[in-house]
């Protein structure tokens, strides 16, 4: 169960990490009902149990504000250990010149984006009710000894849908000036797809050659002695002197070398008798 309650508190926090930016290291923004629940329910170390959360590499840095401070400095003495506790976090500044509720405070210091990129740890229905209409801001409560972060709302999930279709595509006054931006030849327009700029034509690195460490060193070919080179001039002489004469006739391929036969006395004496 719990392995499958961190999976859908990784998604949650990559979903406001993608969509609007949210990055390491964390702010957290707490009011006095979320601290008194921390107390109550021993999960302390804070820091410790809301990095284990939000799945963090680090403690996120946890921030109240003057006004819920003052706001439970009002509760009196049930709430004498959740003040002292508020005490020691550090302020996020609210500049309001007199003090107000915790959750107008908190709305303030939010606003309509969120552009601090709060997490907002509270127990407070109300207040969550409310920032679960503010487009970007994850809430974070808590149930008994397990802590929670809420699913993105309809609202949350609708605007992030249109600021990405919103990214994707062109406006009318972006359109006008890139269609003057063509007409003075800064620039072209695509004629398939009017209003899309031409898609840069980007020269692939292609190799030159092969590469000189994967091949084969090329063996040297072995130069012919000076005996070898007159044997070499002898055959072309002869063979140049043959091309010269011509082709030989009939009688000059057919003639035949005769060979005399030496006779030994022998044979001679013989030969004499005979006669």
């Amino acid at each position: 169960m719990r392995v499958k309650r961190r999976s859908r508190h990784r998604k949650v926090v990559k979903f406001y990490s993608t969509c609007f930016g949210f990055r390491e290291p964390y702010k957290v923004l707490i009011d006095g009902t979320f601290v008194h629940h921390l107390l109550v329910h021993q999960l302390l170390p804070a820091d410790d149990a809301l990095r284990e959360l939000l799945s963090a590499s680090r403690a996120p840095p946890l921030l109240t504000s003057k006004c819920v401070v003052a706001e439970l400095r009002r509760l009196g003495k049930s709430h004498s250990e959740a003040f002292d506790a508020a005490q020691l976090v550090a302020t996020a500044s609210c500049e309001h010149d007199k003090v107000v509720s915790a959750v107008d405070c908190i709305l303030s210091l939010v606003g309509d984006k969120n552009p601090e990129h709060y997490f907002v740890a509270t127990q407070d229905s109300d207040l969550r009710a409310k920032l679960r209409e503010v487009p970007c801001v994850p809430v974070i409560y808590g149930l008994k000894n397990s802590l929670f972060i809420e699913q993105p709302s309809v609202q949350q999930r609708q605007f992030a849908q249109l600021d990405e279709e919103k990214r994707i595509h062109m406006e009318k006054s972006e359109f006008k000036k890139l269609l003057k931006a063509s007409s003075e030849g800064k620039t072209s327009v695509n004629g398939n797809a009017p209003g899309v700029a031409e898609k840069s034509k980007f020269k692939r690195n292609r190799a030159k050659g092969p590469n000189p460490l994967s091949c084969k060193k090329k063996k040297p070919k072995p130069q012919p002695s000076a005996a070898q080179n007159q044997v070499i001039n002898h055959h072309y002489t002869a063979l140049s002197l043959d091309i010269r004469k011509g082709p030989k006739t009939d009688g000059e391929a057919k003639r035949k070398r005769v060979r005399k036969r030496k006779r030994s006395a022998k044979d001679s004496s013989q030969a004499e008798t005979a006669s």
